[in-house]
């Protein structure tokens, strides 16, 4: 009697994994998604190799931990938010970029940057340094209305220390 209250098929451990699965829908923190898919794996795993509920629980817990270390170690850094949208405009100040249409005194030219800020790849640009040519790496100096004021940037010089 005792042995049937503690006896697990694979189907339970499907459920279960699933019902993990619907969890992490309505909580979305990553955290039961990982449960849920290792408790899938034992599943299949139970399914085709009858072992003990001791090893199963043994090899959900164990799948769960790497999972969720291979989560916050590798996957979740590579899907951090890089621009800058949402943030004020004194965020682009300072910000390097590249010269795709040169600016000139009387048409404003486009400024491209490697990252999108303040939600954007591309800017309007002005400049008044009239030596900017297409593909000239550039410097945000100030911002009128929605344009950027760009300059080349500054050599910083490296002094020469002497032994």
């Amino acid at each position: 009697m005792i042995e049937t209250i503690f006896m697990v098929e694979p189907w339970h451990w499907l459920v279960l994994g699933f019902l993990l699965m619907l969890v992490e829908m309505f909580i979305p923190t990553f955290a039961c998604l990982w449960f849920g898919g290792a408790a899938v794996i034992v599943a299949a795993v139970s399914w085709l190799l009858p072992i003990a509920l001791l090893w199963q629980v043994l090899i959900w817990l164990t799948l769960s931990v790497i999972f969720m270390f291979a989560w916050v170690k590798y996957i979740k850094p590579l899907s951090v938010d890089r621009t800058k949208a949402g943030l004020g405009g004194s965020v682009i100040i300072g910000e390097t970029g590249m010269i795709v249409i040169k600016p000139q005194s009387d048409t404003l030219g486009r400024v491209r940057f490697s990252v999108p800020i303040v939600g954007a790849d591309e800017w309007l640009c002005r400049s008044y340094d009239e030596n900017i040519e297409v593909g000239d790496r550039v410097v945000v100096t100030d911002i009128i209305g929605n344009e950027l004021v760009v300059a080349r940037p500054k050599r910083m010089t490296v002094p020469i220390v002497s032994r």
